[in-house]
C-alpha cells in the first residue's frame, strides 16, 4: 500500500472531541498511556425503522489515519489551552500510531450491536479515533442506506443523486455522493464527486435555459444541437402538456430523427408527475418516440417513488435530491464507539457498559463476527458475535438463539459461514487494500442479493437473527449480574 495515492491531503488530527484530548493527558499522567484496550463502533437502530444499514466510509478512515500526526502548530494551539502537561505535549510531538484495526468491508449489510469497527491498541491513541471514525462511517453510511431504499423503491429504474445544493457543506455532498453510489444510484449531479471519486456525474438543463431563449422551442432546438447524443429536454418551464411535450416530439424530429439518433427524453420537475408523465408516454409513443426516456425530479424519496410506480406512473429514471443527501426523514445514523475491554496483568478483560435502557447495554470483549448463508439458496440466515478467539462452526448442525429472550432458539443446518471482519491495520501499518469504488458498489448489490425481499420492506420488515455466541452470552450475562446487582440495589435504596 506504500504506493497508495490518497484524496485528502488535509491534516484532521484535532477534529477530536476535546475530551479525547483530556482523558488522554489524563491517562498519561497516570501512568496508562501503554493501557492496551479495545473500542467498539456499532449502531442501535437502523435509520427510518428499517432492517438494515449499508456501510460506508472506511477509505476516508483510512485516509485520515494515514496522515494523522500533530504539527508544531497543533501543539502551540493545544499549550495555549494550559489544560495539558509538557510531557503529555512531548507525546503527542512524537505521536505514532500503533493499534490493530479490524472493519466489516465497505458495502456490506450491517445490523444493529454488531462490531463495525473494532480497534486495539494503547488506549490514547484507540480514545482519540472516536470522533472521526464516527463522523466518518455515520454520515456516509446514513446516505448509502437512504440511497438503497430509494433505489429499491424504483425497481431498477436508475435513480441519480441531484442533490449537491441541499447538501450540509463540501464534504456532505461529495462524500454523500460517493456513499450514494455505494447503495445503489446510477450517478450524481456533482462534477467533482467524478473527479474525485469517479462516481458518474450526469445533467440536462435547468428552467434558466429555457428562460434564457425567446421561445421553449428555441431552447430545445439549442440544445439538441449542441448536446444531439443526450438530449433530455426539461419540459415543465411553462406547461408540460400543452407546450413542453410537443416542443419536445418537434425537435427531435427536426434535429435527432433525421441523423438517426434514440437518446432522447424528457425530464419532468413538478406538478402531478403520475398523471403528467402517463400522458407524455402516449404522446411520445403517438409521435414515434417509444424509446424515448422520461425522468422525475422534484422532492421525491422511497415512499413518493413507491407511491408513484403504484399509481402507474411511466418513468424511466428519478433524480432524487436534498432528501437523500440529507436522508431528510432520518438525518441521524446513530454509531458509537464504546470501550469493550482493558488489559490488566497482560490480560484483556472484558468491560461493559450498563443502562436502564437496555440498547444502550454494551456487549464487552474483543470480538468476531460472522454470517451464515444457506448452501441451498445463498441466502443470509443469520450474524453471531463472537469472542475474537472463538473458533467459528464448520457445518455442524448449529444453534443459535435470541440475546435477550434466550428461548427463542433455531438450529442451523446445511450452511456456510463466512467471517465479516476483514484486518485493517497491524500494529499501525496498513495491511488491507483498498477497493475500488465500482467494486464496493458491486460488492453491496450482490451482498444485498443474499437477504430476502421480507429483510428490504420498508414497512414492519422481517427482524434478521443477530445473537451472540454462548461464550459471549456468558461472558455478557457475568458482567451484567456482577454490575448491574449494584445499580438494581441503589435504584431500591
Amino acid at each position: 500500500m506504500e504506493s497508495m495515492e490518497f484524496m485528502d491531503k488535509n491534516n484532521y488530527t484535532l477534529l477530536a472531541d476535546f475530551y479525547e484530548l483530556a482523558m488522554g493527558n489524563g491517562y498519561f499522567e497516570n501512568d496508562m498511556k501503554d493501557t492496551i484496550v479495545t473500542f467498539d463502533m456499532f449502531f442501535r437502530s437502523v435509520p427510518d425503522k428499517g432492517a438494515y444499514a449499508i456501510i460506508a466510509g472506511l477509505e476516508q478512515v483510512v485516509e485520515y489515519l494515514e496522515q494523522l500526526h500533530f504539527t508544531e502548530e497543533d501543539i502551540d494551539f493545544l499549550r495555549s489551552k494550559g489544560s495539558f502537561s509538557e510531557g503529555f505535549l512531548d507525546y503527542l510531538k512524537n505521536f505514532e500510531f500503533t493499534c490493530d484495526m479490524w472493519a466489516i468491508p465497505e458495502g456490506t449489510v450491517a445490523f444493529p450491536q454488531e462490531p463495525l469497527v473494532i480497534v486495539r491498541g494503547p488506549v490514547i491513541q484507540a480514545q482519540l479515533l472516536e470522533t472521526m471514525v464516527l463522523l466518518t462511517i455515520n454520515h456516509q453510511s446514513m446516505i448509502a442506506t437512504k440511497a438503497n431504499r430509494i433505489c429499491y423503491s424504483a425497481k431498477g429504474r436508475p435513480v441519480v443523486e441531484f442533490g449537491s445544493r441541499r447538501a450540509q457543506g463540501y464534504s456532505g455532498a461529495n462524500l454523500g455522493a460517493r456513499a450514494a453510489y455505494i447503495g445503489g444510484c446510477a450517478g450524481t449531479a456533482n462534477t467533482l464527486a467524478e473527479k474525485i471519486y469517479g462516481v458518474p456525474a450526469v445533467g440536462t438543463m435547468a428552467h434558466s435555459w429555457v428562460q434564457m431563449f425567446e421561445t421553449e422551442k428555441e431552447a430545445f432546438d439549442a440544445f439538441a444541437k449542441t448536446y444531439p447524443n443526450n438530449c433530455i429536454l426539461l419540459v415543465d418551464t411553462y406547461d408540460v402538456l400543452k407546450q413542453g411535450v410537443p416542443n419536445a416530439i418537434k425537435t427531435f424530429d427536426e434535429y435527432l430523427k433525421p441523423k438517426g439518433i434514440k437518446n432522447m427524453g424528457i425530464r419532468i420537475d413538478s406538478g402531478d408527475i403520475a398523471y403528467l408523465s402517463k400522458e407524455a408516454r402516449k404522446m411520445l409513443d403517438a409521435a414515434g418516440y417509444e424509446d424515448a426516456v422520461i425522468m422525475a425530479s422534484n422532492s421525491l424519496d422511497e415512499y413518493v417513488i413507491e407511491a408513484l410506480l403504484i399509481q402507474g406512473a411511466q418513468i424511466d429514471s428519478f433524480g432524487v435530491g436534498e432528501r437523500l443527501i440529507t436522508s431528510k426523514s432520518d438525518p441521524v445514523f446513530g454509531g458509537v464507539y464504546k470501550l469493550t475491554s482493558v488489559e490488566r496483568d497482560g490480560q484483556l478483560e472484558p468491560t461493559i457498559k450498563i443502562s436502564e435502557n437496555i440498547t444502550k447495554i454494551t456487549t464487552p470483549g474483543f470480538k468476531g463476527l460472522c454470517r451464515f448463508y444457506d448452501q441451498a439458496s445463498g441466502k443470509a440466515l443469520a450474524d453471531l458475535v463472537t469472542l475474537h478467539e472463538e473458533d467459528l462452526p464448520q457445518g455442524e448442525d448449529f444453534e443459535i438463539f435470541h440475546p435477550l429472550y434466550t428461548w427463542k432458539s433455531q438450529t442451523l443446518k446445511n450452511y456456510r459461514v463466512r467471517p465479516l471482519l476483514e484486518r485493517i491495520y497491524d500494529k499501525g501499518k496498513l495491511v488491507y487494500k483498498l477497493p475500488s469504488l465500482e467494486e464496493i458498489r458491486t460488492y453491496a448489490q450482490e451482498e444485498l442479493d443474499t437477504f430476502w425481499n421480507e429483510t428490504k420492506r420498508f414497512d414492519n420488515p422481517q427482524d434478521y437473527h443477530v445473537d451472540l455466541s454462548k461464550d459471549l452470552w456468558t461472558v455478557r450475562d457475568r458482567l451484567l449480574k456482577q454490575h448491574g446487582r449494584h445499580t438494581i440495589v441503589e435504584k431500591k435504596k
